[in-house]
């Protein structure tokens, strides 16, 4: 867990068509490109002005009206930070999401006092077709020293063992899959469907047809210590049950944050469960859900690099 959290507020969020052509959790209707960045607007101010309420540390960052990045609300998809002051770099799927990289934010983390000492870039993988979309691909258990993948379009097998050994992770590779019209197609990313925190885990694990791969996820998790495995059904993630992330406070209680719907699409057992290690904090954030196809934790760049002590 850290309480330091980077998010990008944004400008001219919208529905991605580029993104549309695997992310099913998109949906679009005929509100105009104004009323949805309004709506998406007053969600994430009221989302910061929660988690900063709980004594979670966020550095925001004004998105950029040129070049236009309709998921720039997004940004643990192109950066992960690190404990040892190293900084990862993602290829991304959709063209107009590669746009969001953008150094100057990072100068900016290191002006507030974050320590960067080493930039890891696997984003010149994209020219040859290969992708990982940063903790969207990768569930990372930093405790525990694991990374979780579920392989599709946007997460690329060889280039997720690359980063387990560049950065020291044991990984944990299987398929995950959704429903559609139908068929059984590959879910986006891990982090619809999976969320590890320090102590427990939430997984669809009906969404891994292989009976194999489900037993090893399992197998993995009880292995790494986790006390309390909740399985979240189908449905469940289709309301971003999977999409959420324990966050701490300045002085260490630890949080989970998630949405509205999220929260409700939960049994008063299953958040009985997750109560008894963290306050649960639901956050309405339902255009951002409609809209982007993603939620909380896809909001949420967790900073772990060092702080220099002036």
């Amino acid at each position: 867990m850290t309480s330091h959290i980077l998010m990008i507020e944004p400008v001219a969020f919208g529905f991605n068509e580029e993104t549309a052509a695997n992310n099913y959790f998109q949906k679009k209707d005929g509100q105009s490109l104004s009323t949805i960045q309004k709506k998406a607007h007053r969600e994430f101010t009221d989302m910061v002005a929660k988690l900063r309420a709980i004594g979670v540390n966020i550095v925001t960052v004004v998105d950029t009206a040129q070049p236009h990045t309709p998921d720039s609300i997004f940004p643990n998809n192109w950066v992960s930070f690190h404990s040892d002051g190293r900084v990862a770099l993602y290829p991304m799927f959709a063209p107009n999401r590669r746009l969001e990289r953008r150094m100057d934010i990072l100068a900016d983390l290191t002006k507030v006092g974050f320590e960067i000492n080493q930039m890891v870039d696997y984003s010149n993988k994209e020219t040859e077709g290969y992708y990982l979309e940063g903790t969207g691909s990768m569930i990372l258990d930093r405790n525990a020293g694991i990374a979780y993948a579920a392989l599709s379009e946007r997460t690329d097998e060889g280039l997720f063992l690359e980063f387990c050994a560049d950065f020291g992770y044991t990984p944990c590779v299987f398929h995950a899959y959704q429903s559609v019209d139908e068929k059984r197609l590959p879910i986006y990313h891990t982090n619809v469907m999976m969320c590890v925190a320090d102590k427990y885990a939430l997984v669809c694990f009906d969404a891994i047809d292989d009976e194999k791969e489900k037993m090893m996820v399992m197998a993995t998790l009880l292995n790494s210590g986790k006390e309390l495995i909740v399985a979240l059904t189908q449905e469940q993630i289709h309301h971003f049950a999977g999409n959420m992330l324990q966050v701490e406070s300045a002085d260490n209680i630890p949080y989970l944050i998630l949405s509205q719907s999220a929260y409700d699409a939960l049994s008063n057992q299953q958040r009985q469960q997750l109560s008894a290690y963290n306050m649960l904090v639901p956050i309405d954030i339902s255009t951002i859900e409609q809209y982007g196809g993603g939620s909380a934790r896809c909001m949420m760049a967790e900073i772990y690099n060092p702080i220099n002590q002036k």
